[in-house]
């Protein structure tokens, strides 16, 4: 299954995008702040609301601040905040379509509640069938049940299981190296599903030693095409405080060589290894990243795109991908597909989500690659942007 249409209307910096056709492995293109981490946050807000644990529509509202932060700046007088997500399956031919629409009730508890939720199912010879439709008779009757939604209720989805059981194993890391090397020394409090990394070692730990090692040897394996040097690589625990370390061997002058930990490895090598682990998870939702490319060298950087390919397709049950990214060694790689592109355009009434263009498709397929093709139509809108400097 995979993430195959997003709508959005009203979120962040989205006055309304809808973009369909999405590839297995998606490349969110933007400038800065133009909105690539908003179309991911999109995601993940449904995540949250499928979540079994520490889930629902409430806290989703809530850890982001609240539905004036959530709500687009460019909103006129419709203010309901919308998400919608269309779920492909590939081996059916079918597919599911969510819905979620909320906003502030116009009296009585200043609560964000559903405006609307829908569930749709359509089979593998198109016919359609409605499995949910909010508001319903239940909710006319009592309000407050709107504050709810049936996602996220294991009494109410009964119908609906296995696509909220796909939106709740939505993934997202974006490892920041730092954390995860000095982590003891900062001592800092770990966010709910560990978007940065920090417990990357536990999750290493709590895997089958022998689903562990195998993948650690292809993460070696990996590795040493850009890194000769490293060889080894292992998972140890500390003998006193059982703490979990990831070990490997830097080959120099002397036979055996010296063992570093993660705590010695540069910010390129965490993120890489990071990365290949991550792609290598099983999980039916997908994988979301945000700019892979950052800390790795440009040679690394320009091989990642045949890496995603290569891992999205070995695997049995195929898990979408779905990245931002800026990087120009990134998208200098011919070979990315123009289906897997999504440009993020600022404007003044928003910023627009939108696939190439004819145009774009036509220079692309002749051997230009992204970077040369997208990149400049990116910066361009991008323009008014731009920080000048008066020195």
């Amino acid at each position: 299954m995979r993430i195959s249409r997003i709508y959005l209307k009203n979120w962040m910096n989205f006055r309304e995008a809808d973009v369909g056709e999405l590839a297995d492995v998606v490349y969110v293109l933007g400038a800065n702040a133009a909105g690539k981490s908003n179309l991911l946050e999109a995601i993940r807000f449904v995540r949250d609301l499928a979540k079994t644990r520490g889930g629902g529509l409430q806290q989703a509202i809530e850890s982001r601040g609240g539905i004036k932060k959530i709500r687009c700046l460019h909103a006129r007088k419709d203010t309901e905040v919308v998400v919608a997500l269309q779920i492909a399956d590939d081996e059916l031919s079918a597919k599911w379509s969510y819905e979620i629409a909320f906003n502030l009730p116009g009296s009585g508890h200043r609560e964000p509640q559903v405006v609307r939720e829908t569930v749709k199912r359509t089979n593998s010879s198109g016919g359609e069938s409605i499995l949910l439709e909010r508001p319903d008779k239940k909710d006319k009757q009592d309000s407050f049940l709107l504050r709810e939604t049936s996602l996220e209720q294991a009494s109410a989805n009964a119908e609906f299981r296995d696509l909220a059981s796909f939106l709740g194993s939505v993934s997202y890391v974006h490892l920041v190296p730092q954390l995860l090397k000095f982590g003891d020394q900062i001592g800092g409090r770990v966010l709910e599903d560990d978007p940065f990394g920090q417990e990357f070692l536990f999750r290493i730990a709590r895997t089958q030693a022998r689903t562990r090692d195998a993948r650690l040897r292809r993460v070696e394996k990996a590795l040493q095409a850009v890194v000769p040097q490293l060889e080894d690589l292992q998972f140890v625990k500390d003998e006193i405080t059982g703490q979990p370390h990831l070990e490997m061997r830097f080959k120099h002058h002397r036979p055996r060589g010296a063992k570093q930990r993660e705590d010695q490895f540069s910010d390129g090598t965490l993120r890489i290894i990071a990365l290949l682990w991550l792609m290598q998870e099983s999980g039916g939702g997908p994988l979301l990243l945000e700019e892979p490319e950052l800390s790795l060298n440009e040679d690394v950087v320009r091989q990642l795109p045949e890496l995603f390919s290569r891992i999205v397709k070995s695997q049995k049950t195929k898990r979408q991908i779905i990245l931002t990214t800026h990087s120009e060694a990134l998208l200098s790689n011919p070979g990315i597909n123009s289906d897997s592109l999504l440009l993020v355009i600022p404007s003044d009434e928003g910023s627009q989500l939108r696939k190439t263009s004819e145009q774009e498709n036509n220079a692309l397929s002749v051997g230009l690659s992204p970077g040369e093709v997208v990149l400049p139509v990116v910066r361009k809108a991008n323009k008014a942007l731009q920080l000048t400097l008066d020195l």
